[in-house]
C-alpha cells in the first residue's frame, strides 16, 4: 500500500495537468469567438475614446499621455489579436479528419492558452478605457498670442516710440497710455505692439491682452488673467476677489510681463486685480488705450501718446486700399472724386475704412458724385456711417458725466467745419443758452465753462487749436471740432437722425430759398454762416427756436440791408441772437424789443448807428455785446439801466467811446445801477470818466477789459480784478498804480492775493512819458505783453526802483507765464529786466526799432524755454546784441527770424495804432475804407473832417501813401509809419499833440 499511494498521487497530478491542457485544446473554438467578441467591444470603445480626443483637440486641447498610451496600446493589441485569431482558424482547420483531435496537440495547447491570456488583456483594456472621464487638457498658453491685424498705415512713428519704451532704451518707462478720439487707430497700434512682441520673442514671460471696456470690472479682468496664467481651479473657484488677486499676484511677481489693456474708460485699480507694482527694471510693464487723456493721468502713465488722425497722404492711401485698385482705376475721373470723399473723412481711419468699403464697386463717376453729395449734406445716410461710425463715436458722448456737458458739446456743432471757436465767445453763448445757470455770476460760469471745454478736450471730442503766438499777441484761446465728430454731433442733436432740422447749420449758401425756411418750424437752433435767406413774403415762423446765429453776409439780400418788417415777431422762446460780423447791417428793427425771452445779444462788427429804445424791454437779457461797432451813436439814456438781468456788457472800439465826457460817465453810472453786473469791457477816454470808475468799488470789481485812451491822464490806478488792459496814446501818463479797496499802494510788500492775479494781457502804446512798467512784477498771470511807441521808456522792469524785486522774483514769478513779448519803436529802451529770467512759458519774442536794447534777459545757467518758437527782429539788431556767453547765443540763434518788412497795417493793428475816421461819406474811395476796416481791422471814430484820398495804398499787407512818403517816430510828437522811406526809419508814433485822436491830423500827403 505504501508504494501504491505515491503512484496514485503522481497519476492524479498528471491527469489534472492533462485535463487542463485538454480544456485549452477542446475550448479553443469557443475561446476564439469570445476573443473576437471582446476585441470588437474594445474596438468600439477605442473609437469612442478616439472621437472624444479628436473633439477636444479641435478645441485647442492636448490629449492626456495616459489616454494616448491606451489608444496606442489598443492599436497594438488589435494587431496581436488578429494574428491570434488567424492562427486559431488555421489550427482548427488542421484537426484530424472526422475527429476533434488536433494533429499537433502541443501547438493547439499553446494557442489555446494564448487566446485566454489575450482575452484577459482585452478585458483590462476595456476597463481602463471605460474609466477615462477626461481625455485631454488645455494646451500650455504661449507667452504671446498673435492677433488678427490688417496692414497698418501711418503709425510707424508712434509705434517706434512705444517699442523703444517697451525695450527701455534708458527711458525708464513702465506704463504707456495711448489716447485719442474714437476710431483713430489706438487698438490697431496696441495690436501691432502685441504682434511685434509675438514675432520678436522679447524677454517677457507673458504678454496679456485684456479688453476692459465700460465699466472697468475687476472680476472680468481677473478672469482673463486666470485663463492666461494657468492658475489651478481649486485655488480659484469659490474664492473672493481679494483671494483671487492674491493668486494672480503670486504668479505674476515671478514673471516678466507686459499687460495690454484695451478700451479703458476710467481708472482701473491694478492692485485690486492683483497686478504687482509696475517696474521698468524688472520688466513689469503696461500699455493701455483710452479715449480720455484724463484716464492716462489717473492711471499714472509714465508716458502718454496722443494718437492723431492720419496726414493726407496716409489717409488717402488707406482709403484707396478699402476702395480697391480696380474701382479707383475704372474711370479717369474717379481718382479725383476719391480724393473728395477721402477729404470728408478728415484723416479719421474708421471713417476712411467705412466710406472706402461703401465706395468699393462704384465704378462710374455718377455714382461717386451722388455719394459725395450725400456725404456732405446727409452724412448719416451714407452707407455704413450710422452703424459702423456714428454709433462707435457716440460712445464717447454717452460717457459724458451730465446733460449740461452733453448740451455744451452738441452746441459746438453749430459752427462751420474747421472753424476755430473762441473759448470766450463759446462760453458766453453757453451762458446765454442757460447751460451754466447753476452758477450765480458770470465769473463762476466762465470758470465752469473752461472746465467743460477741458473735459471735452480730455475726452478727445474737441481739439485744442495750437497756433503759433503771432505779432498780434492774440489772447483768446481757440478750439475746433473734427469734421466727423461734428457730423456725429449733428446726428445726435437730431436724436440719432430721427428728427430732421432740429439743428439747422448752413455755411456758404448764397441764397436759402423761402420754401426751405418754411420747413424750419420745429427747429431748435439755426446757424447761418456766410449764408443768406432770399427775400421772404411772410415773416418766418420759428415757434421752437431758441438760438439764431447769423454771422457774416446774412443781411446782404434783404432790401436796403435792413431786416424785413416783422422779421422777429414769431420767435416766442428765443434765448440767443447773434448778428455779429454783418458789416452791412445798418439798422435794428424796433420789434427786437418783443424778444422778451432773449438772454444773449451780439451786434459786434455791424454798421448799426442807433439801437432802438425798445431794447430796454429785454428784462431777461444777460449778455449784451457791442464790440467794434464803428458807427454806433450813444445809447439812449436809461436803456442800459433798464436791463435788470444784465451780467455782461461789452462795448469797446466803437464810436461811442469817443463821445467824451457826459456819455461815458452816464454809461458807467447806469452800469453801476445794475444789480447783477459783474463783467464789463469798455473804453474810457476822459479823465472824469476814469475818476467815475475809480470812485465805484462795484465797477472796479466788474471791469474785465479796459482800454484807456486819455491824453491828459498822468496816473492810472488799476483794479485787482482786471484781465485785459490797453493804454493807448496817454501822452502824459507817468505812472501806474494798483488800487486796493481802502488805499492806493505803489510797490509795497503785499501778499499774493493782493496781486493782479487776473491780469493776463497788457497792451501799451503811445505813452511818451512812461519810463518803465515795473508794476508788472505784481501780475504773475501775465501772458501777453506788447509795448510800442513809448519814446522815453528805458526799462520794462526797473529792478533798481523796485524795493521788493527779490520777493517778487521768489514768490510772484516775474514773467513766469508770459507767452508773447512784443516791443516796437522804443528808441531809449535798454533793458527788459536787470537779471536773467527763466521764461518757462515764452513762445514768441518780437523786437523792432529798439536800437538801444543790446541785451536779452537770458543766460546759459537758466537756459531757454522748451516752448520757445521764434524771435523776430531786424538782422542788424540781432548781430549787435551782447551776450553773457556764447552758449546762450548759440541756443537762441536757431529761433531768430529776420524780418525787415514787418511794418505794415497788421503791425499798426497790433500796436493799436487805429486809424479812426468820421463817417462813410468822408471817404473819397469806399474800397479803401473797406480794405482798412475788413482786411486790416482798422477802426473808425470821429475827428476833424479829413478826406482820405485814394492814393493811400493798401496792397500786399503794406500800407503807405507812396514810396518815400513815410513819417516816422521822430516826426514831431510821433507818427504813423507803415513802410520805409528814404532818410528816416519806418515806425509807429504816438500821434500829434494837437488832438488825442487826430494823429493823422493833416500830414503833408493829405
Amino acid at each position: 500500500m505504501d508504494c501504491v499511494s505515491p503512484i496514485l498521487d503522481v497519476a492524479t497530478r498528471l491527469w489534472d495537468c492533462t485535463a487542463k491542457r485538454a480544456v485549452y485544446i477542446r475550448h479553443l473554438p469557443q475561446n476564439l469567438n469570445s476573443l473576437r467578441t471582446e476585441m470588437e467591444e474594445l474596438k468600439n470603445l477605442y473609437e469612442d475614446v478616439k472621437e472624444r480626443v479628436e473633439r477636444e483637440e479641435k478645441r485647442q486641447k492636448k490629449r492626456l499621455r495616459v489616454v494616448d498610451g491606451w489608444l496606442r496600446g489598443v492599436e497594438a493589441m488589435e494587431k496581436e489579436v488578429q494574428e491570434i485569431l488567424a492562427k486559431g482558424d488555421e489550427e482548427i482547420q488542421k484537426k484530424c479528419l472526422g475527429t476533434c483531435c488536433p494533429k499537433n496537440c502541443g501547438a493547439s495547447y499553446k494557442l489555446g492558452k494564448m487566446v485566454l491570456e489575450k482575452m484577459d488583456a482585452v478585458t483590462v483594456k476595456k476597463r481602463e478605457g471605460s474609466n477615462f472621464s477626461v481625455v485631454a487638457e488645455p494646451l500650455p498658453i504661449p507667452p504671446v498670442i498673435e492677433r488678427q491685424l490688417d496692414k497698418t498705415v501711418g503709425q510707424d512713428l508712434l509705434f517706434g516710440k512705444v517699442w523703444k519704451w517697451l525695450q527701455d532704451d534708458g527711458e525708464k518707462v513702465s506704463s504707456i497710455g495711448l489716447y485719442g478720439m474714437g476710431g483713430v487707430g489706438k487698438t490697431t497700434l496696441l495690436t501691432r505692439t502685441n504682434n511685434e512682441l509675438h514675432k520678436t520673442r522679447v524677454e517677457f514671460d507673458a504678454v496679456i491682452w485684456v479688453t476692459v471696456s465700460r465699466p472697468a470690472n475687476v472680476e472680468k479682468v481677473q478672469q482673463v488673467l486666470f485663463n492666461k496664467l494657468e492658475i489651478p481651479k481649486d485655488k480659484w473657484e469659490g474664492r473672493s476677489e481679494d483671494e483671487r488677486a492674491e493668486e494672480i499676484f503670486n504668479v505674476l511677481k515671478t514673471k516678466k510681463f507686459v499687460l495690454l489693456l484695451d478700451d479703458i474708460w476710467e481708472r482701473l485699480d491694478l492692485s485690486k486685480v492683483g497686478i504687482p507694482p509696475l517696474n521698468h527694471q524688472d520688466k513689469l510693464k503696461m500699455v493701455f488705450t483710452t479715449r480720455s487723456k484724463q484716464v492716462c493721468q489717473k492711471m499714472e502713465a509714465t508716458k502718454s501718446i496722443e494718437v492723431n488722425c492720419l496726414p493726407w497722404e496716409d489717409a488717402f492711401a488707406l482709403f484707396q486700399t478699402k476702395v480697391g485698385a480696380d474701382t479707383i482705376s475704372s474711370h479717369p475721373d474717379i481718382p479725383k472724386l476719391a480724393e473728395m470723399v477721402a477729404k470728408e473723412c478728415d484723416g479719421l481711419p474708421l471713417a476712411l475704412i467705412t466710406t472706402g468699403r461703401a465706395m468699393a464697386g462704384a465704378k462710374t463717376p455718377e455714382e461717386w458724385e451722388k455719394k459725395i453729395q450725400m456725404l456732405k449734406n446727409y452724412p448719416a445716410k451714407f452707407p455704413g456711417t450710422e452703424e459702423d461710425l456714428f454709433r462707435v463715436l457716440a460712445i464717447s458722448y454717452d460717457s459724458l458725466p451730465d446733460e449740461a456737458i452733453k448740451s455744451c458739446f452738441l452746441y459746438c456743432s453749430l459752427f462751420p467745419e474747421d472753424y476755430e471757436i473762441s473759448h470766450r465767445k463759446l462760453i458766453q453763448l453757453w451762458i446765454g443758452e442757460g447751460f451754466l445757470d447753476e452758477y450765480d455770476n458770470i465769473q463762476e460760469a466762465r470758470n465752469q465753462g473752461e472746465e467743460v471745454i477741458k473735459s471735452l478736450q480730455l475726452a478727445c471730442l474737441l481739439e485744442n487749436v495750437i497756433s503759433p503766438v503771432n505779432e498780434e499777441g492774440e489772447k483768446d484761446e481757440y478750439l475746433k471740432m473734427h469734421d466727423v465728430i461734428r457730423d456725429m454731433a449733428l446726428w445726435l442733436a437730431g436724436e440719432n437722425g430721427k428728427k430732421k432740422n432740429k439743428f439747422v447749420v448752413k455755411d456758404g449758401v448764397e441764397s436759402i430759398r423761402a420754401q426751405e425756411v418754411e420747413k424750419w418750424k420745429k427747429t431748435q437752433r439755426i446757424s447761418l454762416w456766410d449764408s443768406n435767406i432770399e427775400e421772404l413774403r411772410e415773416p418766418p415762423y420759428f415757434p421752437n427756436m431758441e438760438t439764431f446765429l447769423a454771422s457774416c453776409k446774412f443781411i446782404r439780400f434783404f432790401p436796403n440791408r435792413f431786416f424785413p418788417n416783422r422779421f422777429f415777431t414769431n420767435m416766442p422762446i428765443i434765448r440767443v441772437l447773434d448778428l455779429s460780423n454783418n458789416f452791412e447791417l445798418k439798422e435794428l428793427p424796433e420789434e427786437i424789443g418783443d424778444l422778451v425771452t432773449l438772454q444773449y445779444l451780439n451786434l459786434s462788427r455791424t454798421s448799426i448807428q442807433y439801437l432802438p429804445m425798445e431794447l430796454k424791454n429785454l428784462k431777461k437779457l444777460r449778455c449784451l455785446i457791442l464790440k467794434n461797432m464803428y458807427f454806433l451813436k450813444p445809447l439812449p439814456s436809461q436803456m442800459v439801466s433798464s436791463l435788470s438781468s444784465l451780467q455782461l456788457f461789452s462795448s469797446y472800439d466803437t464810436a461811442n467811446s469817443y463821445y467824451m465826457g457826459d456819455y461815458e460817465r452816464r454809461l458807467l453810472e447806469e452800469l453801476e445801477q445794475l444789480e447783477h453786473i459783474d463783467d464789463i469791457s469798455i473804453d474810457l477816454t476822459n479823465v472824469s470818466s476814469i475818476q467815475t470808475l475809480l470812485n465805484s468799488h462795484k465797477l472796479q470789481r466788474s471791469i474785465r477789459w479796459l482800454q484807456l485812451a486819455c491824453e491828459h491822464v498822468k496816473l492810472v490806478q488799476l483794479s485787482l480784478y482786471i484781465e485785459t488792459l490797453r493804454i493807448i496814446n496817454c501822452f502824459e501818463l507817468q505812472d501806474v498804480k494798483i488800487n486796493f479797496e481802502k488805499e492806493v499802494v505803489v510797490y509795497s510788500k503785499f501778499p499774493r492775493h493782493q496781486c493782479l492775479n487776473n491780469l493776463c494781457d497788457v497792451y501799451i502804446s503811445g505813452c511818451g512819458e512812461l519810463l518803465n512798467l515795473t508794476w508788472l512784477i505784481f501780475a504773475p498771470s501775465l501772458q501777453f505783453l506788447s509795448v510800442s511807441a513809448c519814446e522815453s521808456m528805458e526799462k520794462v522792469i526797473d529792478d533798481e526802483r523796485s524795493e521788493i524785486l527779490e520777493i517778487a522774483v521768489d514768490h510772484l514769478g516775474v514773467f513766469s507765464r508770459l507767452r508773447s513779448l512784443a516791443l516796437f519803436c522804443l528808441p531809449e529802451l535798454r533793458s527788459i529786466h536787470g537779471r536773467a529770467l527763466t521764461f518757462p512759458s515764452l513762445r514768441y519774442i518780437c523786437v523792432f526799432q529798439c536800437p538801444s536794447l543790446r541785451k536779452l534777459p537770458f543766460d546759459s545757467n537758466i537756459g531757454v524755454s522748451k516752448k520757445l518758437e521764434k524771435i523776430k527782429g531786424e538782422q542788424e539788431w540781432w548781430d549787435e546784441l551782447e551776450w553773457e556767453d556764447q552758449t546762450i547765443m548759440h541756443k537762441l540763434t536757431p529761433y531768430f527770424q529776420s524780418d525787415s518788412s514787418h511794418y505794415n497795417f497788421s503791425l499798426i493793428s497790433h500796436c493799436t495804432y487805429f486809424i479812426r475816421f468820421v463817417r462813410t461819406s468822408e471817404w473819397e474811395d469806399q474800397t479803401i475804407m473797406h480794405n482798412c476796416q475788413e482786411t486790416y481791422s482798422l477802426q473808425i471814430t470821429t475827428m476833424s473832417t479829413i478826406k482820405i484820398a485814394p492814393d493811400l495804398g493798401v496792397s500786399n499787407g503794406r500800407a503807405g501813401p507812396g514810396q518815400g512818403k513815410i513819417f516816422g517816430p521822430r516826426a514831431g510828437r510821433g507818427g504813423l509809419g507803415a513802410g520805409s522811406g528814404p532818410g528816416q526809419r519806418a515806425g509807429l508814433g504816438a500821434g500829434w499833440r494837437a488832438k488825442p485822436w487826430a494823429f493823422l491830423n493833416k500830414p503833408k500827403w493829405l
